[in-house]
Parts: structure tokens; C-alpha cells; sequence
């Protein structure tokens, strides 16, 4: 397992990064400059790569990069992005360098849009609907800005990816492409999965209604998960079944 690393000492690494990159792939000279060298730490480098990816016009940029500046300087959003980005080089085999979720990984980008807009759901309700929006458009991930979700999370891949209005995901949480965390159509307010901490869910399972995933749970891909599953254990199947805990 990696050490973890945070605040000047994950930047200064991403920036050296950067510079061997530079180095081999001169092409991306302009690319890196506007997205890592401009800036002096981490959230600034975010708010940048979000305001780009989500501005809907060129007159509305300044104002959207404020808005995700002021959201990023929560002390609790600043953790939960380089826990993120911990998780991703630590878990995803094909994350060789800590500057790959941060420019190139949507799973990561999408993650970052949401705690943006979910910073705002009850301040500026169409600032979060339109994050959300645009999240949608350009990811093909549908991330509704209520639910709460931990630090520390890989989503890999990430097309496809569903999270509901109440839904819940711990910290250290693994989630792939084509997850739902969603309702059954008969519960009113409070109808969406409350998933526990380092939790795997796996390609394509389905987690459906009010219920509860304990910790350490790992979900198999394709798997449609109807009941609660206690923590450490490993469910599979259509529905999904306890193979062991």
C-alpha cells in the first residue's frame, strides 16, 4: 500500500510529474502550462479544469469559476479531493502518476463537479441543477447533488454511473461503470441506498430502495441488490445472494 500524500508535498509531486511529461510529449506544452503550471496549488488547478469543462458559455466563465473557487476552499472539500486522488493512484492499476485523475480521468473530474454542487444544493439550488446538467452531458454520469458521498472514492471508468437523491457512500468506496444507486418507484422521500465504508461495487450492480450496505462489502458486477447486506461480505447475483462474510 502507498503512502498517502497530501497539501504541498501531492502538489509538488504532481508539478514534477508534469515537468517529465513535458519533457516527452512537448506537444502538450500550452495544455499543462493552463492546467498545472499557472497555478500554485491543487484546488486552484481543479477550479480550472472544472470552469473548462462545465462552462456553458464564454461570459458565464468568470462567474462559474468563482462560484467553484469559493466551494473549494472548504477545508472538508480540500481533504476529500486529495483523499480522492490518493484512493484513484492507489487502487487503479492503470493510474501510474498522480496527475492522471486530475486531467484525464472523468470518474475523478465528475466526482469533484458533484461536491461542487453539493456544496451548493441549499444555497443555490440551479447553481447544483445546472453542475449536474452539464456533469450529465458531458460524462454520461447522473450524480444528484444531495447525495452524499465520502472521501476517498474511485470511480473508475465511470459511464453509466447513477447516484440518486438520498443516497449515501462512505468513505474509501470503490464504485465502476454502470453502477445505480437508486429508487423502486414506491418510496416517497427517503428511497435511495445507504452504502458503508470501502465498499466495491462492481460493473453494472444495481442497488435498489431505502437499504443498507455495511462496510467492506463487495457487490458483484451485474448483481441486482434488493435487501440490506451486513458488513463484510461478498453478494452476488440476480437478486443478489450472500455468497460469504
Amino acid at each position: 500500500m502507498n503512502k498517502k500524500t497530501y497539501g504541498n508535498d501531492l502538489w509538488d509531486i504532481i508539478t514534477k510529474e508534469a515537468e517529465r511529461l513535458k519533457s516527452s510529449d512537448p506537444e502538450l506544452e500550452d495544455f499543462l502550462e493552463k492546467n498545472i503550471f499557472s497555478f500554485d496549488n491543487l484546488f486552484d488547478s481543479v477550479t480550472d479544469v472544472l470552469t473548462n469543462k462545465l462552462s456553458d458559455k464564454e461570459d458565464s466563465v468568470s462567474s462559474l469559476r468563482e462560484l467553484i473557487s469559493k466551494a473549494l476552499s472548504s477545508k472538508i472539500i480540500q481533504l476529500s479531493i486529495e483523499e480522492d486522488i490518493n484512493s484513484v493512484f492507489e487502487k487503479d492499476p492503470a493510474c501510474r502518476y498522480y496527475y492522471q485523475p486530475l486531467l484525464f480521468f472523468k470518474g475523478f473530474q465528475a466526482l469533484q463537479a458533484h461536491r461542487v454542487a453539493n456544496y451548493y444544493w441549499k444555497k443555490k439550488i440551479g447553481t447544483s441543477l445546472f453542475i449536474q446538467s452539464k456533469v450529465s452531458e458531458l460524462f454520461n454520469i447522473d450524480i444528484h447533488p444531495a447525495a452524499k458521498i465520502g472521501k476517498g472514492i474511485m470511480i473508475d471508468h465511470a459511464s453509466g454511473l447513477v447516484i440518486g437523491e438520498t443516497a449515501e457512500v462512505g468513505d474509501d468506496c470503490s464504485i465502476f461503470h454502470g453502477v445505480s444507486l437508486g429508487g423502486i418507484g414506491s418510496e416517497v422521500y427517503d428511497r435511495h441506498p445507504k452504502v458503508g465504508k470501502n465498499v466495491l461495487l462492481a460493473a453494472n450492480s444495481t442497488i435498489l430502495g431505502n437499504i443498507k450496505i455495511g462496510d467492506n462489502v463487495k457487490i458483484g458486477a451485474g448483481s441486482v441488490v434488493i435487501n440490506d447486506i451486513p458488513e463484510n461480505s461478498t453478494a452476488v447475483g440476480v437478486p443478489a445472494r450472500i455468497l460469504k462474510e
